[in-house]
């Protein structure tokens, strides 16, 4: 069994990291949340990493994630907060608002008709992300930059989403300063939201394990990491 101080090590290293990278920005620490990417582990690592401190967990997978979120039913972890973060069928919709506060992969309107409906019948205002398809590759999901501003304007009409934010995913690349026009492009379209009247759009989720400090200057409010938060195995 992994010991608790390799995850606590693991967390505060990356709690570090974060704050070099916010005062390189002259940003403060406070402004970018960290999001524990737990698609990879289990029930007993994820004890291990909320002990390490980490209150928001991300999961792309409903299946994958019900023994995680199980657990912190049995552990009452009411200081816990769930982001679902990969592509959302309509028909898993129900289920994952009952369990997951935000959605970071709002990405084509008929989903958002589907999340409007359902959060209705539940009783909820969800916190939705639209997700960018800023490098523009064919195997990523998400609007078209360009799409943005009209999805935000039809938006309006579904009282039961609260759109906040954008959310992109960035190439892989050896070297982080390579993509960093990916997330420069999503905080530019992110500015272009706001003047054009969408002053709700504030946060921006980019930035991963192998890129997160470059998404923090070019102003990331959210980084979702996995593997640099687990102890070598």
């Amino acid at each position: 069994m992994i010991g608790t101080m390799d995850f606590f090590d693991r967390v505060q290293s990356v709690r570090r990291r974060i704050q070099t990278a916010c005062e390189q920005a002259q940003r403060n620490v406070s402004s970018v949340r960290l999001v524990g990417v737990t698609k990879y582990i289990g029930p007993v690592e994820l004890a291990e990493l909320y002990r390490a401190g980490v209150r928001e967990f991300g999961e792309n997978r409903l299946q994958v994630a019900k023994p995680k979120l199980e657990a912190a039913r049995v552990n009452h972890w009411k200081d816990v907060t769930w982001h679902f973060i990969g592509q959302l069928q309509t028909n898993k919709v129900k289920e994952v608002l009952r369990e997951f506060t935000w959605i970071h992969s709002l990405d084509r309107w008929p989903l958002a008709l589907e999340v409007n409906k359902r959060a209705q019948e539940l009783g909820l205002r969800v916190p939705c992300l639209l997700q960018i398809n800023v490098s523009g590759e064919e195997t990523k999901a998400g609007l078209a930059a360009n799409e943005a501003l009209s999805f935000l304007e039809a938006a309006h009409s579904l009282s039961h989403i609260q759109v906040c934010g954008l959310m992109t995913m960035a190439p892989r690349a050896d070297v982080p300063e390579e993509i960093r026009y990916v997330f420069r492009g999503l905080r530019e379209l992110r500015d272009h939201l706001q003047s054009a009247g969408h002053a709700g759009i504030q946060e921006l989720s980019m930035g991963m394990s192998q890129d997160f400090e470059a998404a923090i200057l070019e102003g990331a409010t959210i980084v979702r990491i996995g593997q640099t938060l687990l102890p070598d195995r």
